[in-house]
């Protein structure tokens, strides 16, 4: 996915520097400072986060406001339309994730009920204004908690003793966790998120014989990564 979102970006400045190119030398007209041109600025970004990143609700709501921007400066629409317009999407927009998650997640939800059932909470992270690390280095490994609320966490299960599948329920509200884990490992997200989200950043395909993190991830205004962390 960053080798797609370096290529889109690419691709776009090389068209913007073509199309300043060619109105310079009178081959093209195209004026590229018209009326609400700024509004680009949040398109073009929103446009290309919709084909790269996992997580698109935040993407898809700042593509409904440049686009509605836009309207307004070219005096199709009202700017009193603005608010009349773009919160309305935004719920709707809410409730749209919220089904299609609840959809998605449904056999995921069931499978991560059993594990906890199953299970006692291991030691749980919580970070408030402040940060928190977790190491379960040499420690058995079968559920924990983690939340951020405007600060981060960070745990690390990359040497933990992990005997069968295993879950991680994490909050993250305006902050951010860091989760690390072992190559033998595969990993399943499920994210409910608003203007935020999980990323799964190992980047590796499910693997036989091994068990499986299921991460159960919500974050708003924040965002939960899993990655093999640093060597």
């Amino acid at each position: 996915m960053k080798k797609l979102n370096g290529i889109l970006w690419g691709a776009a400045l090389i068209a913007l520097g073509v199309i300043w190119v060619l109105n310079s030398i009178n081959v093209i007209n195209i004026n590229l400072f018209f009326d609400g041109w700024w509004t680009l600025f949040i398109i073009v970004p929103c446009a290309i986060g919709l084909v790269t990143d996992r997580d698109k609700f935040g993407n898809l709501a700042g593509l409904c406001l440049g686009i509605i921007l836009l309207l307004c400066c070219r005096g199709i629409l009202k700017f009193s339309y603005i608010w009349k317009l773009f919160i309305p999407l935004i719920i709707v927009l809410i409730g749209i994730k919220i089904i299609v998650s609840n959809v998605i997640c449904r056999n995921y939800s069931d499978t991560v009920k059993r594990i906890k059932s199953e299970n006692n909470l291991n030691k749980s992270g919580t970070a408030v204004f402040s940060g928190s690390q977790l190491n379960f280095t040499g420690e058995k490994f079968s559920y924990t908690a983690l939340a951020a609320v405007f600060g981060g966490v960070q745990c690390d299960l990359r040497n933990a003793v992990i005997e069968d599948d295993c879950v991680i329920d994490a909050k993250a509200i305006f902050g951010g966790i860091e989760i690390y884990v072992p190559k033998n490992l595969n990993v399943k997200v499920c994210s409910s998120s608003v203007f935020g989200g999980a990323s799964d950043d190992t980047g590796r395909k499910p693997q036989e014989n091994c068990h499986t993190l299921y991460v159960n991830a919500t974050a708003v205004f924040g965002g939960v990564e899993i990655s093999e962390g640093w060597c």
